[in-house]
């Protein structure tokens, strides 16, 4: 079998879907509805650059390159070791698998729960019932599509557009004035709200496990796992553009009749409890409980895929129960603690995650010996000085932080772009010619 079937290739795509759409993805589009009002659409093409187009480029890189450690082998050996590393481990058991446990308890248990002295209990009788459900599902990673696919998915589809639907015939408002930044720079903003799904990372991961569900549906040859893998993105693109555009506008019109909300999920609150009262509170919880543990079943079955390859003494399922068990810990006990180390790694590894995929797909870049590990090396550097010289984490770094202040707020984050391309330039310039 070459090919999957139309019917396999969306269910994939489903699948691929879930295992990214998790709080985040539900969280950061309305708020930027709310926040962006009449600029929404402008604001949205940036955030559909940094939160469709890269994390769907992410997973086509992967499949082209065979893995991601082969990728980032094109830098260094040793760069692919400690950068993969680090991207299973940030967007694993040291961030994301305990904020999905942490964040739908917050969103489905917290409103409901009688008093604040027994809600630790809670918490803790939740996230062992949540990592539990979610480590059994992760034992079968070549079978999430039975799960993630054909039920999970659909469901939160549906919910998702219940509330879409109920906005457009009951709007609460029209689309209210742009607010702050987004009304001076919507693009920009837009574009660095992607970042904060961090889906890009994400991508890094789940290209094996989609893998193994195409080949457990009879597609074995490598090409045609790659072909599928590009298929399956694209059908996921596609989802993501319809959710993300109905939900931005759930919060363009919460945002022009509810006043000023702190995050997206004021927004989604606001604008469900206008439509269907306390049901429709009831309704958001459900759909956050659905989301996040997709991506949590996600993630632990990528980051425990990985660690049973290159530890191959200790099981795949010991790896699940491992992580799983870490990250119920964390959500509990140590959530803010592992932030604050958590984010600044983040800060300083998304950049590098973006322009390796660029490069991934610009096939001279791989004959020109110097490209990668001149680019790769300027954007890290860059990244890790711009980081620390906010003063939010190691200290200043006074030259640098008293520049970076000259600079709009929106361009600090993105001034990684500038030596990057000089690496480019560099490495094109510099690289033997006998390469070419």
């Amino acid at each position: 079998m070459t090919e999957l079937s139309t019917r396999d290739r969306m269910l994939i795509g489903l699948t691929l879907f879930s295992m990214f759409f998790g709080a985040g993805n539900l969280i950061f589009p309305p708020y930027l509805g709310a926040m962006a009002g009449t600029n929404t659409l402008v604001a949205m093409v940036g955030f559909g650059i940094t939160a469709i187009g890269f994390p769907i480029l992410g997973v086509i890189a992967v499949a082209r390159s065979g893995g991601l450690d082969t990728l980032a082998s094109r830098v260094h050996p040793w760069f692919s070791k400690v950068f993969t590393l680090l991207i299973y481990l940030s967007i694993g058991p040291c961030l994301a698998i305990p904020r999905t446990a942490s964040t739908s308890f917050e969103m489905a248990v917290t409103p409901f729960w009688p008093g604040s002295n027994t809600l630790g209990y809670a918490q803790l009788a939740y996230s062992i019932l949540f990592f539990a459900v979610a480590c059994y599902v992760s034992f079968s990673p070549e079978k999430l599509t039975q799960l993630l696919g054909r039920i999970t998915s659909p469901c939160l589809l549906a919910l998702i557009g219940l509330i879409f639907l109920g906005s457009l015939f009951l709007p609460s408002s029209s689309y209210g004035p742009p607010q702050g930044v987004y009304a001076q720079a919507p693009f920009i903003q837009g574009f660095l709200d992607g970042y904060l799904t961090m889906d890009t990372i994400a991508a890094l991961n789940f290209g094996i496990v989609i893998a193994l569900n195409i080949n457990n549906r009879g597609v074995t040859q490598q090409q045609s796992v790659v072909k599928e893998t590009i298929r399956a993105g694209w059908v996921a693109g596609g989802i993501f553009l319809l959710v993300y555009g109905a939900i931005a506008h759930v919060g363009a019109i919460s945002g022009g009749s509810f006043g000023a909300m702190n995050n997206g999920t004021e927004v989604f609150k606001a604008i469900t409890f206008y439509l269907f009262g306390d049901i429709g509170v009831v309704l958001l919880g459900i759909i956050f409980v659905l989301a996040c543990l997709n991506t949590c079943i996600g993630l632990i079955s990528s980051c425990s895929k990985y660690f049973a390859i290159i530890l191959p003494g200790i099981s795949y399922k010991k790896w699940a129960v491992f992580f799983a068990l870490i990250s119920m810990i964390v959500s509990n006990a140590g959530l803010d603690m592992i932030l604050a180390v958590s984010v600044p790694v983040l800060n300083i590894i998304y950049p590098v995650a973006i322009v390796l995929i660029l490069l991934s797909f610009w096939d001279r870049a791989e004959q020109k010996r110097y490209i990668y590990p001149l680019t790769i090396a300027l954007t890290g550097i860059t990244s890790i000085l711009c980081t620390f010289a906010t003063g939010r984490y190691l200290g200043e770094i006074p030259f640098l932080t008293v520049w970076l202040e000259t600079l709009p707020a929106t361009l600090r984050e993105l001034i990684w772009a500038v030596p990057a391309l000089f690496g480019v330039l560099l490495g094109y310039l510099f690289s033997p010619k006998a390469e070419v």
